[in-house]
């Protein structure tokens, strides 16, 4: 079932990252940029049905002032987030959700070049302050076992040498569960989106103010 969700990320490319519909939009709210692919981006979804977009609203009604940013690309790798980070980082930006690796993942890339790129997308963040969440990602079950096991152990190991929040298996809860998945059996669906913003909100709450 794990190469199910790899599919997610062979979608085609979107050209511009877009802001979350509902929530404030007062420039002197810090920000948190949801960065990432297709699962960010909420490809199938209404832009108010993307996680992000979810995220917004959970953090308001828990009493948090931030103005979420989906900066998520469909198809996108890491190499391409280190070429559009500078960029995706915004004034004000105080979180960055980082979850790119699937796709260099379902395309066999060597993980030493993975890593490489979510390092540079790191310290980028750092050099102005940002503090990064990891999102983990798996890999699928035919990709072979010394395969899965260095790709499964890039994110913790990059979690514990930037001493990072790592949010668990973005899709836990959601690979396999029909009720979660769009028709074409790889995208979340809106209840999917539900989750994953739940899972964000629960490695992110700990770190933010009200």
């Amino acid at each position: 079932m794990l190469f199910v969700f790899l599919a997610v990320f062979s979608c085609k490319k979107a050209e511009e990252k877009t802001r979350s519909t509902e929530g404030p939009k007062e420039e002197n709210l810090p920000k948190i940029v949801a960065f990432g692919n297709s699962l960010t981006a909420g490809l199938g979804l209404d832009t108010s049905e993307s996680y992000p977009a979810v995220l917004q609203k959970l953090l308001q009604s828990k009493g948090y002032k931030y103005e979420v940013i989906n900066a998520g690309v469909s198809g996108d790798t890491t190499a391409g987030g280190v070429r559009r980070i500078d960029w995706s980082l915004e004034p004000g930006a105080q979180f960055l959700i980082l979850e790119l690796g699937a796709n260099d993942i379902l395309r066999g890339q060597p993980i030493d070049l993975m890593k490489e790129n979510l390092e540079q997308i790191i310290q980028k963040a750092r050099s102005r302050a940002v503090t990064v969440l990891l999102v983990q990602m798996e890999a699928p079950v035919n990709a072979g076992p010394e395969y899965r096991k260095e790709a499964h152990q890039a994110f913790p190991d990059l979690a514990n040498q930037y001493h990072l929040t790592l949010i668990p298996f973005f899709l836990k809860g959601i690979v396999g569960n029909d009720r979660y998945i769009q028709a074409d059996g790889t995208h979340p669906n809106a209840a999917g989106a539900q989750i994953l913003a739940q899972n964000v909100f629960q490695s992110l709450q700990p770190l933010l103010k009200k």
